[in-house]
């Protein structure tokens, strides 16, 4: 296990007001345009729960052959080897990806929402942190990917 010092300061949330898209969403400098029907997508509460990136990293982090690490973004990554499993944005946001049809399950249960940088791709999933049973959810999320990378390439993680 490894958990260096977080020194980067969290970077500023660009996630939109709760919203649904009837019409083509224009591209801004923050997001791209959106195209077609999207379901209502909950943006991470601006502060998020307090203490949550430092609870999920002790739970994270303790599993076998995962780092946490401040990513080129200033975001907090979780890997299993050289693989990213998610990472979060300060205590209010984890961003994580899934093959499509896990990522379909997800979404169709609630769990996930588009991720803002790419709001149509399929795969790429964003999960608002807004209280404990979101904490406790984002570990499950990120367990489902260290399961599967872990089944996937076994020898990853030596």
């Amino acid at each position: 296990m490894s958990v260096p010092d977080r020194t980067a300061p969290d970077p500023p949330t660009t996630a939109e007001p709760l919203t649904t898209t009837d019409a083509p969403r224009a591209a801004t400098a923050d997001a791209p345009a959106a195209t077609g029907d999207r379901p209502a997508t909950p943006a991470p509460a601006p502060d998020g729960v307090p203490g949550a990136l430092d609870a999920i990293t002790a739970q994270v982090a303790d599993w076998d052959g995962i780092t946490a690490v401040t990513g080129e973004r200033g975001e907090w990554s979780f890997r299993l080897g050289r693989r990213e499993i998610g990472h979060l944005h300060g205590d209010r946001v984890l961003h994580i990806a899934f093959p499509k049809a896990v990522w379909h399950e997800l979404h169709d249960a609630g769990r996930i929402t588009f991720h803002p940088v790419f709001p149509d791709r399929v795969g790429w999933a964003a999960r608002a942190i807004r209280d404990e049973d979101d904490v406790r959810d984002v570990v499950a999320l990120l367990r489902t990917n260290y399961d599967r990378e872990r089944e996937r390439h076994p020898a990853s993680v030596d």
